[in-house]
């Protein structure tokens, strides 16, 4: 049931992401065979801390995934109409900022229970989520800069691409900008080339710079002439004329 919850997880959000372990090795040279013992004996307890950290952590996050997946069900919970009475067996929320302060309330937990885990860094980029949400920018800020910084190329992606988001929200048209284009010039699975330009596109084309969207919208048309991206961005230069 575990390995199909966090199957399902993964599905459901945008990718799971993975945290490489680099493992240092040393060589010793020794003229006696008592330090050479020793040598060997340091080793093999330096192997044994990291195998017990490596495995302690994957029993972690483990643990950490179904819950993970309990707080994204609650983020998923349907709202009910005022005045609808509330139904034991089949939860649901009034609002979506109630629904966002429940499910920020499970997410925080899970960082604070097991965090150095990967599914701590998920958690805390859904808490920048739910602090939009909530109409709490500089919360939401926060978050998704810390999750932005880390290691993991994949999900710093993702925090990224809501930061910029952000900023245009803000009117920092500048710092969303030069994210955007930091993505364009490094695409993941996660944000792809084209997502990023044609956001970009619409930053410009939202904050009145009909040159510049229309010279990524150009751009984005030319890159891809038989598709989806392609057919949007010739609607887009369409309405800029």
């Amino acid at each position: 049931m575990r390995a199909e919850t966090r199957h399902q997880l993964k599905q459901d959000t945008f990718s799971r992401v993975t945290i490489g372990a680099a493992e240092k090795t040393a060589d010793w040279t020794a003229e006696h065979r008592t330090t050479i013992m020793i040598a060997a004996i340091v080793a093999v307890v330096l192997a044994a801390a990291l195998i017990g950290g490596w495995y302690y952590l994957n029993v972690q996050d483990e643990k950490a995934s179904l819950d993970l997946s309990v707080a994204l069900r609650t983020m998923n919970t349907p709202l009910r109409a005022p005045g609808t009475p509330e139904q034991p067996d089949f939860p649901t929320f009034t609002s979506s900022e109630e629904r966002a302060r429940a499910a920020q309330k499970q997410f925080q937990a899970i960082v604070d229970k097991y965090p150095h885990t990967r599914t701590a860094d998920m958690a805390q980029y859904f808490l920048g989520v739910t602090a939009q949400t909530l109409n709490d920018k500089a919360t939401a800020e926060r978050n998704f800069k810390e999750v932005a910084s880390r290691g993991n190329r994949e999900l710093a992606a993702v925090a990224n691409n809501a930061l910029a988001a952000l900023y245009g929200q803000t009117n920092r048209t500048k710092q969303a900008a030069a994210i955007y284009q930091e993505l364009i010039n490094k695409p993941t699975t996660s944000v792809n080339k084209v997502s990023a330009q044609l956001q970009l596109a619409e930053l410009y084309q939202s904050s009145n710079q009909p040159l510049d969207a229309k010279r990524i919208y150009e751009q984005v048309k030319k890159e891809n002439p038989a598709n989806e991206a392609g057919q949007l961005a010739t609607q887009k230069l369409a309405e800029l004329k």
